[in-house]
């Protein structure tokens, strides 16, 4: 996507949020629409696909600090105060393009960065790539060299591109490799292991070609990350709810728990475990190249729905024996504080 775009697309309009949004108020509100128009719901809906994609598209600079902070200088140059005429000879509709930049670097006129200086009369409007190099983006060449050449004459990097592909949490977990088709190519990357929703990765030399000898830019890829009926993660930690029986909750026992490789684990459950305990199993988690997590198992008392006979018995019995126990003692008293 050419930043040249960002005049015309209103990012925070897709995505129905504020310009002063909070990122975890653009993931929420990405997530949200994102599920309302994924193609999954709309089969061969083209306007609701189109929709998704513009939907990506916003969420992609907007998650990116970086990108964020140039969309709004951009937007706010395009739309506010800064105005650009068409040389000495524009109207009376604002600064020109000559009188940002000298108040901006100091420059005499029409100056740019470096002595280049835009062509008289018409058709002087800056490229807003060029702009873009004084917010640190990718564009095209700019500052006293020929065009495709940065201010100190060294070859100027191609474009960045934004990708996005949606991978399973397993394959989040534990690390997989991705093929995708970016501006008609292929490209093929490895995920590394424990990559979270929303996470970008940054793949250098993989954008568009830079012009002459200059290197290519990066492909900046953000991952969708299903999830998982059993799993989830927090940070380098494994997360999962094992239902245990009443007895044994109040006995204690032993659970095998499985493990996101395939594998198992027994985990010891203590006599008297109330639910909603969680207990560590350390080491087991998400292997990473700085840490291995551990694994979070919390215990959920599973209650039968149905009882009769010798077993109805025995839990009115287990009521009538445990007479004096209450559960709920202090709980007014705490409650009124």
């Amino acid at each position: 996507m050419s930043q040249q775009d960002w005049l015309d697309k209103d990012f925070y309009a897709v995505l129905g949020v504020s310009k002063d949004a909070s990122a975890q108020e653009i993931k929420k509100a990405y997530r949200t629409k994102a599920r309302k128009y994924h193609p999954d719901h709309h089969p061969d809906d083209a306007q609701a696909e189109e929709r998704f994609k513009e939907i990506g598209e916003a969420y992609s600079v907007l998650n990116d600090d970086e990108q964020r902070q140039q969309y709004d200088a951009i937007r706010a140059m395009g739309s506010g105060g800064a105005r650009f005429s068409a040389g000495q000879g524009g109207g009376a509709g604002g600064a020109g393009f000559e009188d940002i930049f000298s108040s901006m670097f100091g420059g005499q006129g029409g100056g740019f960065p470096g002595g280049g200086r835009a062509a008289p009369g018409g058709g002087a409007n800056p490229d807003l790539d060029d702009i873009m190099r004084m917010f640190g983006g990718q564009g095209g060449g700019f500052g006293g060299g020929p065009a495709g050449f940065q201010g100190g004459g060294a070859p100027a990097k191609g474009q960045d591109v934004s990708a996005r592909t949606r991978i399973s949490f397993r394959d989040a977990a534990l690390g997989t490799e991705v093929r995708l088709n970016v501006d008609g190519k292929n490209v093929t990357t490895r995920i590394p292991a424990g990559v979270h929703d929303g996470q970008k990765i940054r793949l250098r030399g993989k954008g568009r070609p830079g012009p002459g000898s200059a290197p290519a830019g990066d492909l900046l890829l953000s991952l969708d990350v299903e999830e998982h009926p059993v799993w989830s993660s927090d940070g380098a930690n494994l997360r999962l709810t094992v239902p245990v029986s009443f007895d044994e909750a109040v006995l204690g026992t032993t659970l095998t728990v499985p493990l996101l490789d395939g594998g198992t684990v027994g985990v010891k459950v203590a006599p008297g475990t109330p639910g909603g305990r969680t207990l560590r199993v350390r080491g087991k988690g998400i292997a990473t190249k700085k840490k291995t997590g551990d694994l979070l198992v919390t215990v959920q008392i599973a209650v039968p729905t149905h009882v009769e006979g010798a077993a109805r018995k025995a839990v009115e019995d287990l009521r009538e024996a445990l007479t004096d126990e209450d559960p709920r003692a202090g709980l007014r008293e705490a409650a009124a504080r």
